[in-house]
């Protein structure tokens, strides 16, 4: 990937002052590319929950677990809805290693998170990165980029980490799952992973108090509410689980049982 200039963020409109969960994420990987008010509302998630540092990792190390089943599967096209700023071990990253004729799409709302990875990614011919709300399915489906590299006809990967908690229970959510479940080819996978109030309850809840006083909703969802997400798709064993047991390798962090309760995790097939 190319290097990053500081010089390109004068080209959009991004308030440094209003806290973004892409940057959040990003301040919790350790990353640079965030500001002040998203270090305030990491510490302060932190603060309530001190393992979300690690959590945020072992997050990244699913990706990478479902990208790489996935290949094995004969899946060679991704879309990453959500898919925040670029981090090490990226989709794309992941999936060539494997195979170098797979194609990736990112999408993402957030205008910091795509003016990063269209930088990052100019010289990666294999992949592309969408502006667009993942709430609306169809929309980003019918991306005229998206669909210069991604054949909706043949198996795709459906990638949301980390993003449907911040979307409510109601017709919105139903209506994206419907969409983006009905838009692709049978043998799609979809892979989602979610946070839990696990044996963390009540400090989730101020979480998400924090996240709304910041304007944007966070739902953590039990094992039984994210198993009915995947209502069409054929749940891959050993079904929803803490995302560290979803088919875990040697490699990974540890995690210890109070961290690894706070995150759930599935992937579904397309029938």
């Amino acid at each position: 990937m190319g290097t990053w200039d500081p010089g390109i963020l004068g080209r959009v409109r991004i308030d440094p002052n209003r806290p973004s969960p892409a940057r959040v994420y990003d301040a919790f990987l350790g990353g640079t590319h965030n500001f002040a008010v998203d270090r305030s509302v990491a510490s302060r998630i932190v603060e309530l929950v001190p393992e979300m540092g690690a959590l945020a990792r072992a997050n990244r190390a699913f990706l990478r677990r479902v990208v790489r089943w996935a290949v094995a599967r004969g899946v060679r096209q991704f879309i990453d809805l959500g898919s925040g700023i670029p981090a090490e071990g990226n989709v794309h990253e992941v999936a060539l290693a494997a195979d170098p004729a797979v194609r990736v799409a990112y999408v993402d709302v957030d205008p910091t998170a795509v003016l990063y990875a269209r930088h990052l990614l100019t010289d990666e011919p294999h992949t592309v990165v969408v502006q667009g709300d993942l709430r609306d399915a169809r929309s980003v489906l019918n991306d005229p980029d998206l669909l210069t590299l991604i054949d909706l006809g043949r198996p795709v990967g459906i990638l949301m980490f980390a993003v449907l908690h911040f979307i409510p229970d109601g017709p919105v959510l139903d209506a994206l799952l419907r969409d983006y479940r009905e838009a692709v080819a049978p043998g799609s996978v979809m892979a989602v992973s979610h946070a839990s109030g696990g044996l963390h309850p009540d400090a989730m809840a101020r979480v998400a108090d924090l996240y709304s006083r910041t304007g944007t909703p966070f739902v953590p969802r039990d094992q039984a509410r994210l198993a009915a997400l995947f209502d069409g798709w054929e749940l891959v064993e050993p079904g929803v689980v803490h995302g560290a047991d979803w088919h875990p390798e040697p490699a990974d962090e540890p995690l210890d049982v109070a961290a690894a309760s706070l995150m759930l995790a599935g992937v579904g097939l397309r029938p």
